[in-house]
């Protein structure tokens, strides 16, 4: 059994000292790993990622990161990882990470993803070279996300990503701007291969709850989706037994 503390789109800006720091010291003995699921800052700016490498510093439990839409607006990204590799955090862009929790060993694969759509109403590289790259820049996410997993040989599989593989946590946001939220191709290549949970984050009006066609448990941890910090998820072989929440809602939109 490992309980994992996961929030996404914690969006920290440069006045954002501290926002997390105190809520931290709660999750240890109550979470083994903090995941973050993109949208870390909230302009992409370096100093926003300084702030948050200070808030994680003195994190007692590992964390893992993937960047958002957010994070790459102002082409810092490197230099936001890079503040937060210093800081302890392991950021992941197509990757994978294995570690020993409770006796167990857990393989993380995370990515930012991308959109694209869902089935019947999604794009294809097909046309112009401005949408063939748009959807073949998503196929690579879906190509590389099932390498990594089939490579993980660990007793958990969990998928840490910012865009969302399946519709169902995107309810609540408007259809229109669905293909620029997700894509299918990310959950067919999760249920090709199999995983015990995904998260997500990215879409702030969607729900918190859903499953690939295959049956993978999928949760939308947006901090403006669950209302709270972190919501804690304590999962087996059986799938995830319960989920609690830490501390309230507090984040900027």
């Amino acid at each position: 059994m490992i309980r994992i503390a996961a929030a996404g789109d914690v969006h920290f800006d440069r006045n954002s000292a501290g926002r997390l720091r105190k809520y931290l010291k709660l999750l240890e003995g109550r979470a083994d790993v903090l995941l973050l699921a993109g949208d870390l800052t909230q302009t992409g700016h370096s100093a926003e990622g300084e702030v948050l490498a200070s808030d994680l510093y003195d994190c007692p439990i590992p964390v893992v990161a993937v960047l958002g839409n957010h994070d790459y607006h102002l082409d810092h990204e490197s230099y936001i990882c890079e503040s937060l590799k210093n800081a302890g955090v392991h950021v992941l862009e197509k990757e994978n990470l294995q570690l020993s929790l409770q006796g167990c060993t857990v393989g993380i694969v995370g990515l930012k993803g991308f959109g694209g759509g869902f089935v019947g109403a999604s794009g294809s590289d097909f046309g112009e070279p401005e949408m063939k790259a748009f959807i073949r820049h998503t196929k690579g996410h879906a190509k590389v996300l099932r390498e990594h997993l089939e490579a993980l040989n660990t007793d958990y599989k969990i998928v840490l990503m910012h865009y969302s593989p399946i519709e169902d946590t995107l309810h609540g946001e408007k259809r229109e701007i669905y293909p620029f939220l997700g894509s299918y191709l990310l959950g067919e290549a999760i249920d090709a291969v199999g995983a015990d949970i995904v998260f997500h984050g990215h879409a702030h009006r969607g729900v918190e709850r859903g499953e690939t066609p295959g049956g993978v448990p999928v949760r939308n941890v947006a901090q403006h989706v669950i209302r709270h910090v972190f919501n804690i998820y304590t999962l087996n072989k059986e799938g995830i037994v319960t989920h609690s929440s830490l501390a309230p809602h507090g984040t900027s939109a």
